[in-house]
């Protein structure tokens, strides 16, 4: 006989006993507070819906050249400047400029989000050696668990739309640029922290003038990671109202429908090529830059 066929049939009726408590627990907390909770992320979710008009407004020749002009500035190559342009021309051209938008508000919504409270908590990380003992597993649990779990909370608590989607991308998203910050700031070295404190640096000081200087390869690594994470989560999100490509992508996947899986699927594709490419670049001329700089 197996262990559970010999576990306590009063130890098993325990357990179901604990699971409905949680679920009712919860289910009671969302029904008491959920309409409070949905007003503290009403501000997200407007700022969400004005960038994305912002960019459906925009003619696409201008959103084109915005495009190709963020990719110069970030790769200074006009190899990725031409790709970019085929890019977008392409999604327009096979009917997925308003579904790329859409997605491109997403996800650039939520990489703001994840560098404004990714990088103070990954400073906190290395500035305290407590702080990185309690946010670590927290880390390991976000970037482990299935994102189907913690949907079910969001879902419960704020409903089907904008806003739950966009949190559960920035759940999805955000370790990497805490790790990488917390990891960025530690590599500095410690005769470089030395110099700066003989020079009588106070500690907002070293941090701003020494430490997150040297740790920016490190941080925009994270960033890159962020947008690729985000995107990853773009056809998860769409189960919850977060539209964009992922939405067809799934009416494919339900109806079988080949050619338009393929082509969102591309468009995500290309999005995420664009985006870690133009990154990678911007990190690499600023690594150049710093080394170049500490060599003088």
């Amino acid at each position: 006989m197996s262990f559970f066929t010999e576990f306590p049939v009063m130890e098993r009726e325990s357990l179901r006993d604990l699971k409905k408590a949680i679920d009712s627990t919860f289910r009671d907390f969302t029904r008491e507070n959920g309409e409070l909770i949905e007003a503290l992320f009403d501000p997200l979710k407007d700022f969400l819906l004005w960038f994305q008009k912002i960019l459906l407004a925009t003619p696409w020749p201008i959103m084109i050249l915005i495009f190709c002009g963020l990719a110069w500035l970030g790769s200074r190559s006009w190899k990725m400047v031409v790709g970019t342009a085929i890019a977008f021309l392409l999604i327009g051209y096979f009917d997925m400029w308003e579904d790329t938008m859409v997605t491109t508000a997403m996800v650039s919504v939520a990489t703001v989000l994840c560098i404004a409270i990714g990088i103070p908590v990954g400073v906190a990380m290395a500035r305290s050696d407590r702080i990185q003992a309690v946010i670590t597993p927290i880390l390991d649990i976000m970037q482990t668990i299935p994102s189907f779990v913690y949907l079910i909370p969001v879902v419960m608590l704020l409903g089907i739309g904008k806003a739950p989607a966009l949190i559960a991308v920035m759940i999805y998203a955000i370790p990497p640029i805490v790790r990488l910050t917390n990891l960025g700031i530690r590599l500095v070295q410690a005769d470089v922290l030395e110099a700066a404190d003989s020079f009588g640096a106070s500690y907002r000081q070293r941090l701003f003038g020494v430490q997150i200087p040297l740790a920016l390869p490190n941080i925009f690594a994270g960033v890159n990671q962020t947008i690729m994470m985000a995107l990853a989560m773009v056809v998860i999100a769409a189960l919850i109202g977060g539209s964009g490509l992922g939405t067809p992508v799934l009416r494919a996947v339900n109806n079988q429908y080949l050619a338009l899986g393929v082509f969102n699927g591309m468009a995500i594709v290309a999005l995420a090529i664009i985006f870690d490419r133009v990154s990678q670049a911007y990190g690499k001329r600023l690594q150049k830059h710093r080394e170049g700089g500490h060599g003088v």
